[in-house]
This record gives C-alpha cells, sequence and structure tokens, in this order.
C-alpha cells in the first residue's frame, strides 16, 4: 500500500521538527520526532484502519482518522484510508483548533 504525505502535512512535520531543534537542548528530540513520524507512517501504511475515527461534518473529510506519534501523543496523524493507499492529510498538536484547520483546507489531490 502506497503512502502519500501531503505539503500541508510535509509542512506540519518540519514546522515541529524546527520548532524542537529551536529549544535548547532538544536536537535530539527533533531527531526523535523525525523517526518517531516515519515509524508512524509505516505502521498506518500496514495496518491503516487502526487510527481513531475522526468525526468530522464536511463531506470531504470523510474517513479521516488519527494516529498519534509514539514518543509525543499530544501530536497526531489526521490521515485518510482509501483504496489507493493511505494519505496523510495533517500532522498536528492536539491543542490546535483542528476542525478550523481542516474544514479550510478543501483540496486533498496533491
Amino acid at each position: 500500500m502506497k503512502t502519500l504525505v501531503r505539503p500541508a502535512a510535509r509542512e506540519d512535520i518540519l514546522r515541529q521538527y524546527r520548532y524542537y531543534l529551536a529549544e535548547k537542548d532538544a536536537a535530539t528530540a527533533a531527531e526523535r520526532f523525525l523517526d518517531a513520524v516515519q515509524l508512524a507512517t509505516e505502521e498506518l501504511r500496514h495496518h491503516p484502519d487502526i487510527g481513531a475515527p475522526a468525526r468530522m461534518k464536511w463531506p470531504h473529510l470523510a474517513g479521516l482518522r488519527s494516529w498519534p506519534i509514539p514518543g509525543f501523543p499530544v501530536i497526531r496523524i489526521y490521515y485518510i484510508h482509501s483504496a489507493d493507499g493511505v494519505r496523510i492529510v495533517r500532522v498536528l498538536h492536539g491543542k490546535r483548533d483542528i476542525g478550523s484547520l481542516l474544514e479550510e483546507d478543501t483540496d486533498f489531490e496533491d
């Protein structure tokens, strides 16, 4: 099964990585974060239905699920599993307004 990481999700990952790099003595956390994202993505690729359904009212988000990043449980991968594979939509901290961020992002074809 193939995995597509959308540009918005890539930016989310880079933003979090840069955040850890900017923190004093957090370079190892930044590297652990990237490794954990890769591990979580691989797990979703092999077991795409393990994530918790994320109930959203918008049709373009039908089937959206979320899965925590190992070692970083407040950061979750939001993804959609389809016949084509797993599409990583966003990677967001749980304190963000996830509904608003996902609602405004309607172009999932990239």
